[in-house]
């Protein structure tokens, strides 16, 4: 049974977002069709992620009817599958609803996370430079050296799956890309002016990242947040397809590519129950590709051209 506070959550985090909508609608208005289309698309998606509880039709692990109900299927308590019933007999209707707040959530919290620690020590690295700033950047080169799937499984194979520590890995391997855009952005402001005025001035080093250096590389590391999320989204279904990310009977976009997969047998004598494994996928591809729409908006926009 779901937690009420699951569902305060959820309505909190939404009436977060509306306000940020509202804040920035004068600018969203004058976005070209694309970057509409990928707003309204991250908004049906965070809509879904923050009142999963609420639009949910059963629960995220609910078993409901038999085995590979078809679409469409009556269920034990008179409701419809509207998209047939999983390996289980659980709504995979109300799993893909679920899914996209654990999904989405993680790979959020998780690029937050990467941005924290690959910033902090990029701006670090560039503001102190010598043996800090190579000591870094030479665990960063030997880290980005290694293939980023490979290493995470070798990892989580020792330390154990699970989503923190599937977190945890994602993100020390994703920051490694943040250092090092970071750290070349710094490169060129840690000479500025303003900058060598500070340091006259007595400030310390975290105030001079804070006030000086850190304001002026918004708009780069804004720009790359949302292409992380990108990979580090894809990262995770990917992790969860192969098994080493979330775990039953915790539902999310991966596993359930997966746990369906054996489906696109029978498309040739029933399709809705062959496309069932793509819609996941389909729910994966569609928020990547919003997401880079609105990228591309949000670079073009801070570049200053005119269209």
């Amino acid at each position: 049974m779901e937690s009420p506070w699951s569902a305060f959550f959820g309505l909190v985090g939404l009436e977060i977002f509306l306000l940020a909508v509202t804040a920035g609608w004068k600018e969203v208005r004058k976005a070209p069709p694309t970057a509409l289309f990928g707003v309204g698309i991250i908004f049906i998606y965070i809509m879904a992620s923050c009142l999963a509880s609420i639009i949910a039709p059963y629960g995220e692990a609910s078993v409901v009817g038999q085995t590979y109900m078809p679409w469409g299927s009556e269920l034990k308590d008179g409701g419809i599958a509207l998209l047939g019933t999983d390996q289980l007999g659980r709504d995979t209707l109300s799993r893909l609803i679920y899914g996209a707040r654990n999904t989405v959530g993680v790979a959020l919290a998780t690029t937050a996370l990467t941005f924290f620690v690959g910033t902090f020590l990029g701006l670090m690295a560039a503001s102190l430079q010598g043996i800090v700033d190579q000591g870094l950047s030479r665990v960063v080169d030997v880290l980005m050296a290694i293939p980023q799937l490979i290493f995470a499984l070798l990892i989580l194979t020792v330390i154990g799956d699970g989503v923190l520590n599937m977190a945890l890995v994602i993100a020390m391997l994703e920051s490694t890309r943040v250092f090092r855009l970071a750290r070349a952005v710094a490169l060129n402001i840690v000479v500025m002016d303003y900058v060598e005025a500070a340091k006259l001035r007595g400030e310390s080093l975290l105030s001079i990242i804070w006030r000086e250096v850190l304001p002026n590389a918004t708009a780069p590391l804004a720009a790359e947040f949302g292409l992380r999320f990108c990979f580090v989204f894809l990262f995770i279904a990917s992790l969860s397809f192969l098994g080493f990310g979330f775990q039953p009977p915790t539902a999310d976009w991966g596993s359930m590519v997966r746990e369906s997969g054996n489906l696109l047998n029978f498309f040739t004598m029933m399709p809705s129950m062959g496309i069932t494994p793509l819609v996941p996928a389909f729910c994966i591809a569609l928020l990547t590709v919003a997401v880079n729409f609105v990228v591309d908006w949000f670079l073009h926009k801070m570049s200053g051209l005119k269209e």
